[in-house]
């Protein structure tokens, strides 16, 4: 029986599965399949009042999950209302610095949702440093990037594309090294209201400029997807 029909039928879907592959490949554009890591518990670097009213700098902690939906109305970021809570400006500052990543990285997201928590009762976070920590690690899950063990970055992330100053370094560097990290990455442009600061023995502190300098120090990839 001659099956040559079918075969070059085959032949035919083969290729152009081929070809579209080499498309979006070359477009820079993910698969569904690229969301390789659904999950991810970012530490952040912040700061807060202590009891006798003096500021110091902490470690918290942001979960993120991702989701993908069947439609394509646009990139959603929703925020966990419990146990802790988002201030207004943390969770604009938060979208900005996810959606600027996001088109720095060339990654298409109209059907993608966005959901963080901050995991502790009671409390809220505020500010705008943690935003570029965020917004990277997002990327990084799409992607499939894992975070580098030891590091953090506290910044923001400008709408030209670099890391823009926040203050507070010290206590933020001081209260990394306290909880063990190794690398802080922090903005080659800071605030200088935090005047000279000192860096503790054993940890590295790295300027960072760009949205893609940010992303090789916390995962140790290049943002591969560069125009």
């Amino acid at each position: 029986m001659n099956n040559q029909p079918g075969r070059k039928k085959i032949l035919i879907l083969l290729w152009f599965a081929v070809a579209v592959s080499v498309v979006f490949a070359n477009m820079g554009w993910a698969s569904p399949a690229s969301i390789r890591i659904p999950h991810l518990i970012v530490p952040i670097l912040g700061t807060s009042i202590n009891e006798q009213f003096r500021q110091v700098g902490l470690v918290s902690q942001v979960v993120i999950d991702v989701y993908e939906r069947q439609d394509r109305n646009g990139l959603q970021i929703q925020f966990h209302t419990e146990p802790g809570q988002f201030s207004l400006f943390a969770r604009q500052s938060i979208h900005e610095a996810i959606t600027r990543a996001l088109a720095v990285a060339n990654l298409p997201s109209e059907s993608w949702t966005v959901l963080l928590k901050f995991p502790y009762a009671g409390l809220t976070v505020y500010g705008e440093s943690l935003s570029a920590m965020v917004g990277l690690s997002v990327v990084a899950m799409f992607k499939g990037d894992h975070l580098l063990a030891g590091r953090a970055l506290t910044g923001t992330i400008t709408k030209s594309g670099f890391i823009g100053a926040v203050g507070g370094l010290q206590l933020k560097i001081l209260a990394a090294y306290n909880n063990h990290f190794t690398r802080v990455l922090v903005p080659s442009e800071y605030d200088v209201r935090d005047g000279d600061w000192r860096t503790p023995f054993l940890m590295h502190v790295s300027p960072v400029s760009t949205v893609d300098e940010a992303y090789f120090g916390l995962t140790g990839h290049h943002l591969a997807n560069l125009p």
